[in-house]
């Protein structure tokens, strides 16, 4: 499969002071959250979606890419956005959730951070092991398209590079040193049935976040993939109502 096609960035260009940054998942591609993005371009405002470093190749790519290449592609997309509009939000899935939390964390002229389905905590054993597990084994079985709709269908890596997993955790490692700073308002949605990120991780995130305005909506209808799943509307919905009572 040509993943590349599938990995193309999203731009919007509104009138709107309005703008959001949008980041996806670790091994994804930007169409999953392509929907999500039009729902914004809908709404008015400036979207920027860019495809992180080490996706939409070959999964051997993300074995030599490191959590600051991540963060130097989300620079440059909030930089446009910044460019365009004066009031910045933020809107990641699993990987691209953490990354969002990390970028409120060094930005606190950001007005509002959406995360869906985000990393945050994991306490499964395995995870222990990554720095040495990575050193001996490149990739483990696909994590990917993790979606109760029979008739959507993530595109994505078909195995899942350590590396990629390892850099995830170092960055988690000073997200939850920044939690306790970041005092943006946030809006987490987590699904009640996950089988890729613990509910630990959106429940820990609520804990220890310094945001006052901070709210947590359980997913009834959807897997880790939200974004693609039959939440996506409600999804859509609250995230446009949560920017417009925060600006």
């Amino acid at each position: 499969m040509d993943l590349a096609k599938y990995n193309q960035p999203f731009s919007h260009t509104s009138k709107s002071e309005v703008g959001v940054l949008i980041i996806h998942g670790i091994t994804s591609t930007t169409s999953s959250m392509k929907f999500l993005s039009e729902q914004f371009a809908n709404a008015g405002y400036n979207v920027e979606l860019p495809s992180l470093t080490g996706h939409g190749t070959k999964w051997q790519d993300m074995n030599s890419v490191k959590y600051t290449d991540w963060v130097k592609d989300l620079e440059k997309a909030l930089t446009k956005l910044k460019e365009r509009c004066s009031k910045v939000f933020l809107c990641g899935l699993s990987l691209g959730g953490g990354l969002a939390l990390y970028l409120a964390g060094i930005h606190p002229e950001i007005v509002g951070t959406i995360l869906i389905n985000h990393t945050s905590k994991f306490t499964h054993p395995k995870f222990w092991f990554i720095p040495l597990i990575k050193k001996i084994i490149p990739s483990t079985p696909a994590l990917a398209s993790d979606i109760k709709d029979p008739n959507s269908k993530e595109i994505a890596y078909d195995r899942t590079p350590t590396n990629g997993i390892y850099e995830m955790l170092k960055m988690l490692k000073k997200v939850k040193k920044m939690l306790p700073n970041i005092t943006q308002p946030i809006l987490i949605f987590k699904s009640l049935e996950d089988h890729v990120i613990p509910k630990i991780s959106a429940t820990f995130t609520m804990k220890k976040l310094g945001s006052k305005d901070k709210e947590l909506i359980w997913l009834e209808n959807s897997y880790h993939v939200a974004p693609m799943d039959y939440d996506k509307e409600l999804i859509a919905k609250k995230s446009i109502e949560f920017i417009k009572n925060h600006l």
